[in-house]
């Protein structure tokens, strides 16, 4: 009786069983790396705007924005977010625009078909430290319009 070359049923049945503990193993890990990677896409974004407001201030203390240009609060503060994109006359004989942002960064964590700006809550320089609604005179601060626990545990809606 000759023997025929190849894998039987059981052998088979061994190597899928294998496959199948290497990828239930595998998924978690590469969801967690994938939540980790916009969550890491969130913190940039914020720390981009962030720094942009405070540059933004930072030149309207120096004098480098003119006043009454309708692009600053009276405390400084950047009206929208959009005067960061457009820019702000930069207040010298040469002329020209000073600009803090190149767009406004997307939050990776919202609705994509949304207008980016509405991606962000706002914070006025005036509102209350804990209030979720925006007084609408300047921007003083920026954080993430949706819900969810970070994995560390937070909210991202707290960052």
């Amino acid at each position: 009786m000759q023997r025929s070359a190849g894998l039987s049923l059981i052998e088979l049945m061994v190597s899928v069983m294998i496959l199948s503990v290497l990828a239930a193993v595998a998924l978690p890990y590469a969801e967690r790396e994938y939540m980790r990677k916009k969550e890491l896409e969130l913190r940039e974004s914020l720390r981009t705007m962030r720094n942009a407001i405070d540059a933004f201030h930072s030149d309207w203390l120096k004098g480098r924005i003119p006043p009454g240009s309708g692009t600053a609060s009276e405390d400084g503060y950047p009206v929208s977010l959009e005067v960061l994109v457009e820019g702000v006359d930069s207040g010298t004989m040469e002329g020209g625009r000073r600009y803090y942002l190149r767009r406004i960064p997307r939050n990776p964590f919202a609705d994509q078909s949304l207008e980016t700006a509405s991606h962000w809550q706002l914070r006025s320089y005036r509102d209350e430290p804990d209030t979720l609604a925006w007084g609408g005179e300047d921007v003083y601060d920026v954080w993430p319009a949706t819900q969810g626990t970070a994995l560390d545990g937070s909210c991202r809606c707290d960052w």
